[in-house]
């Protein structure tokens, strides 16, 4: 598989609606996530990790990533005592610092007016909870893009769940079948698969290291200008 091109075998029907990833897909946050992991390591007397490291843990929301940064690895869980000091004080500094560092990928502003533009109707998901979510959309100038934006606390459930992917379809009034997800991340494809969503993903973004193709997405590509011409055949 090749950026830009679908999977060998593969065709990518023109979407009735196309839900989009934030994190690692939008928009590229790990500098403000990072400088509040920092912040909130050094706020609790340990040593900081830095941006490379907090860049293979960002992708399921921010509980899970304070909880890898307490550990200062990927899997498992810190003491509940450590937790219940460090999550305060880490959403104290996020609130502070949603926006600030944070920058929409090359290409995706442009991306997203081409796909206003051809008529695809857009939404958003990410694990990421409603009031960090909408002022980084807004003060990154999207957040009028998305017909729907579903956040973390939306619902009792987040991806890779498909219940955000499910309850879009529905608000859209479209079939899983008709539906794209794009995202960047394993967890965006075991959702779309799990909802009967196709997948795209991005070559970029975080995936804790790893090949977005090793997962067998739809198609893979570098950049949002791409898709339209990838739905419409001419990629």
């Amino acid at each position: 598989m090749t950026a830009g091109t679908a999977v060998a075998g593969v065709e990518i029907a023109r979407p009735e609606m196309i839900l989009i990833d934030v994190d690692g897909t939008l928009v590229d946050s790990v500098p403000d996530l990072a400088y509040c992991v920092d912040e909130m390591m050094q706020r609790m007397g340990r040593p900081v990790h830095g941006e490379a490291r907090v860049r293979d843990w960002v992708g399921n929301g921010v509980e899970r990533l304070v909880r890898r940064a307490l550990l200062g690895q990927l899997e498992g869980e810190p003491s509940g005592e450590d937790f219940e000091r460090a999550y305060p004080l880490f959403l104290e500094l996020y609130a502070d610092n949603t926006a600030k560092r944070s920058r929409l990928y090359p290409g995706v502003r442009e991306g997203i007016q081409a796909l206003k533009a051809a008529g695809f109707r857009l939404g958003c998901v990410t694990n990421k909870a409603a009031r960090f979510t909408e002022p980084l959309l807004r003060d990154l100038g999207v957040r009028d893009a998305f017909e729907i934006v579903i956040s973390g606390d939306t619902l009792p459930q987040k991806t890779p769940d498909p219940a955000p992917l499910l309850h879009a379809a529905e608000f859209f009034g479209v079939e899983p079948a008709r539906a794209l997800m794009i995202g960047d991340s394993v967890s965006d494809v075991k959702a779309a698969r799990a909802a009967g969503f196709r997948i795209v993903c991005m070559s970029y973004g975080y995936n804790h290291g790893e090949d977005i193709r090793d997962y067998k997405p739809d198609a893979v590509i570098d950049s949002m200008v791409e898709l339209k011409g990838l739905l419409e055949g001419t990629a």
